[in-house]
């Protein structure tokens, strides 16, 4: 293992190397209704825009991603689960109308939950995976606390409003992030349509996503929830996907909550990437030992594009690790450090350093003499 030595904030890699960043014109941020709202890479967590996203306010139905989250990592889909009489009574806002004493899997309860947003199914949900309603919430915010959202509370598994049941724009941001790594939950939020199937019976519903978005000319779109109640009002996260990137739109109390998601997303995709590291430009020079030449030149292995938007580029900083000088011979291309890109501490990606060319090591009558 490579032992590394050397670190350089950008500011100071700058002034030695007299690099430059790119002054690149973004499009604007956009106006935006919502009380509350976030844009966040997908991939690295970065915060692309925000207004009041830390904020506690009502998640509503976005409740749901969490009872799936655990639902899909405690329980197993094909376990079938024998409808109780609370669950069958639940008849709130969207049902699919499962009866006591009828039978039906796991993985269609969680299809009926996050596609049509279907509250009984919830209850049912928790009852089987925990054995008890109300562990299943403590085990929601267990996951919450571990996945980093310190700022939510749940205390039921269909998000109807409750003093003690909240978040913020940034934790579900979070909580998306982590869902949509999920290949089950992933696949079921961009689900245009699906049919629910009952165990044992000839009964099933079919079923349509409530996200209008993804019945839309929208790009790339691929989820995820929407959420509504009279005190919330009309919530929604959405993500979408282009050219490899995939980024989350959360939107709190909305005007135009499809709207509002619209604009964030279209925005974020418009953000020109700067190029922080090029492919094979020199950084420096690392000494080498018993060489043929007496150092070698230190490159990066590839180009790095980052998409910050413009008033954020201030903030981003380099940090450079190179190895001990390396004793010949040295293959060209041979790793010799790193490159690692942040913003506030959250890393946004990173490239090997490598040697520029080989040197090849000194015969032994030339090193004794």
């Amino acid at each position: 293992m490579m032992k590394l030595l050397a670190s350089a904030s950008l500011a100071l890699l700058f002034l030695i190397f007299g690099w430059a960043i790119p002054q690149i014109a973004s499009g604007e941020p956009p106006r935006i209704t919502a009380d509350a709202t976030i844009l966040v890479d997908a991939d690295t967590g970065h915060v692309l825009y925000g207004k009041n996203e830390h904020h506690k306010k009502d998640p509503a139905s976005l409740t749901k991603m969490m009872t799936a989250i655990v639902a899909l990592e405690a329980g197993r889909p094909d376990d079938v689960v024998a409808i109780s009489k609370r669950a069958a009574r639940f008849e709130r806002g969207s049902i699919i109308d499962i009866r006591a004493g009828e039978q039906i899997t796991l993985e269609n309860l969680v299809k009926a939950a996050l596609v049509m947003s279907a509250n009984d199914t919830t209850i049912a949900i928790a009852e089987h995976v925990a054995g008890d309603y109300d562990l299943f919430i403590r085990l929601m915010n267990l996951k919450a606390r571990a996945i980093g959202a310190n700022n939510t509370r749940f205390v039921n598994t269909h998000g109807f409003t409750h003093p003690n049941h909240d978040s913020t724009a940034y934790d579900l941001a979070l909580i998306t992030r982590y869902a949509l790594r999920i290949p089950q939950f992933a696949a079921l939020v961009q689900t245009r349509q699906i049919t629910v199937y009952w165990h044992n019976s000839d009964r099933k519903r079919t079923i349509r996503n409530t996200n209008r978005l993804l019945h839309s000319d929208f790009e790339g779109i691929d989820g995820v929830k929407t959420g509504t109640t009279s005190a919330a009002g009309h919530c929604l996260i959405a993500s979408a996907t282009r050219n490899g990137r995939q980024l989350i739109a959360v939107v709190l109390h909305s005007d135009g909550r499809y709207s509002d998601a619209r604009k964030l997303l279209t925005y974020g995709f418009e953000i020109e990437p700067v190029e922080a590291a090029s492919a094979g430009k020199l950084l420096t020079r690392l000494r080498v030992r018993n060489g043929t030449r007496p150092d070698v030149t230190v490159v990066p292995a590839e180009t790095v594009r980052l998409h910050i938007p413009e008033e954020q580029l201030p903030e981003l900083e380099k940090e450079v690790r190179l190895c001990e000088a390396p004793v010949a011979p040295v293959a060209a291309g041979e790793t010799l450090g790193r490159m690692v890109f942040f913003i506030q501490g959250r890393e946004l990606g990173r490239v090997d350093l490598v040697a520029g060319y080989a040197v090849e090591r000194l015969p032994w009558y030339k090193r004794v003499l």
